[in-house]
């Protein structure tokens, strides 16, 4: 529903002033190995590229210029030796943090042929040492990517194999620079973003209670307060055709289940249901419009058999299918969790609502899933809608979503607020298996970690978590950690 803003990043190549007259093409070589580097980097970020930094004079307009692209980090390319004191105005006026870039061009020079010109082009870690004495005691925060630059070419300039395309220390120094740019993305786009928070936390749950300022200190995002009647006043200007428009769409994304041979609380879904779960799902999506929003959490719970209790129990369906839209959705009024599902949506690794659903200590699984709403983008197959003839802990009846994550890598990212009332995020890596679920119309996942469940939940229930968590695909701990990194908020890896 909305396009994803792509992190600004500034980049700059640090060098020596005395070298370009003495030695012909060094710094038209150093430049074109900058080139090589910002149409890299272009396929995540949006890059504002100085060019050579090598004076004081040049340092300060730089950082000037880098104010003016309102750059979210900042990479320093050493291209060659070139003194801290040259360039180090640049983080100082932006403020932003720095990546140091020490990306040899060759895996080995050629000793026998190389002069001193051509030493040069691949003596960039020469200087590295320096900046990180002078950026550590100036304050300024940084960190440095090692190792080959990863050229598909050898310039005709050099004396030796350039192309390291395919050696690994190209590829992991590619994938630390690749997080970092998506990192910045994050961090832009939650600047930017509306949090909405429809209705009230579920009763009780202290650790869904959230600190709405604490949320817009850490991570810039805006906390939208929305009341039932806003909601309420949207549904009364739903039309019929819109009616039949978003049936066919749950129709087309979910796959109607029979009755539940084990529950009896868990049926086919009736034409009832599923005409409110549409009707609702409607004035959802007129919600988000409205309120420009990049993600909800919801709950409601009133007096029985008030209009807005019925209301409440259509937003699974509806949520479900803003989730797979981008406006990642977190019920029972979990705005962490909903900021942790922000994040790996952003990232585009889906981020479906989770807890602990039950531990299988013979397939030493933990099950996690949660009653909706589910992340379409990482499914195995089809979710499956089942009519609940009574939602199991709240109040009324629906329709829920019944789904597992695809087999195969997840990481799980949990948002908690720590005692001292900052954010903190709780990450841990493992397996999704195909094994057996239960049909009662949650999502449900069962995964393997390193370590054994009990173990696992030792660990975890000491990290001081939420119960609730984002569930996202591949293995993301070192992205994670650099988004962490980035928005200067605690971090644990379980």
């Amino acid at each position: 529903m909305k396009k994803t803003k792509k992190g600004r990043i500034g980049l700059y190549t640090v060098g020596h002033p005395h070298y370009w007259d003495q030695f012909e093409g060094l710094q038209d070589r150093l430049l074109e190995y900058a080139s090589f580097i910002e149409k890299k980097m272009s396929q995540w970020g949006e890059i504002y590229n100085y060019g050579m930094v090598d004076t004081e004079k040049r340092a300060k307009a730089a950082g000037e210029w880098f104010n003016t692209k309102n750059v979210d980090l900042l990479f320093c390319y050493s291209a060659t030796y070139a003194m801290s004191g040259s360039h180090i105005a640049i983080p100082q006026i932006t403020g932003v943090p720095v990546i140091v870039l020490n990306l040899q061009p060759t895996a080995r020079i050629n000793y026998k042929e190389t002069t001193t010109g051509e030493w040069l082009a691949h003596c960039g870690a020469c200087s590295v040492p320096e900046i990180s004495n002078a950026y550590q005691r100036c304050g300024i925060e940084f960190r440095a990517v090692n190792g080959l630059l990863g050229l598909d070419y050898t310039p005709e300039i050099s004396k030796t194999d350039e192309n390291t395309s395919n050696y690994p220390d190209a590829i992991a120094a590619w994938k630390e620079i690749e997080e970092w740019i998506k990192a910045a993305t994050v961090k832009r786009n939650l600047q930017s973003a509306k949090m909405g928070f429809l209705g009230h936390t579920y009763p009780g749950m202290l650790d869904m209670y959230s600190d709405f300022t604490m949320i817009t200190s850490e991570t810039g995002m805006h906390v939208e307060v929305l009341e039932m009647c806003d909601l309420d006043r949207l549904f009364e200007t739903i039309q019929e055709d819109e009616i039949k428009e978003k049936l066919e769409e749950i129709k087309k994304m979910f796959i109607l289940s029979e009755d539940s041979t084990a529950d009896p609380l868990a049926k086919k879904p009736t034409e009832k249901q599923l005409d409110w779960s549409a009707r609702v799902a409607i004035a959802q999506d007129k919600l988000v419009d409205e309120f420009e929003l990049d993600a909800l959490t919801y709950y409601y719970r009133g007096a029985e058999g008030n209009k807005y209790e019925h209301l409440q129990s259509g937003f699974i369906v509806g949520n479900s299918l803003l989730t797979a839209r981008g406006i990642p959705c977190a019920g029972e009024g979990d705005m962490k969790t909903a900021l942790a599902m922000k994040i790996a949506d952003t990232l585009e690794l889906g981020g479906s609502f989770c807890e602990i659903v039950v531990t299988d200590f013979k397939d030493q699984t933990i099950l996690l899933g949660h009653d909706g709403p589910f992340h379409i983008g990482i499914a195995s197959q089809k979710p499956v809608l089942r009519g609940m003839g009574l939602y199991h802990g709240k109040w009324g009846t629906g329709v829920s979503v019944e789904a597992k994550v695809k087999k195969g890598p997840i990481t799980t990212l949990g948002v908690t607020q720590t005692a001292g009332g900052s954010l903190k995020m709780i990450i841990s890596e493992g397996m999704a298996t195909d094994g057996p679920v239960m049909e009662i119309g949650n999502t449900m996942t069962p995964v393997k970690f390193d370590i054994s469940p009990k173990k696992y939940m030792d660990r975890w229930f000491k990290s001081g978590p939420t119960h609730h968590f984002a569930m996202s695909i591949g293995h993301n701990k070192s992205q994670f950690k650099k988004i962490a990194k980035l928005l200067d908020i605690d971090y644990e890896i379980i």
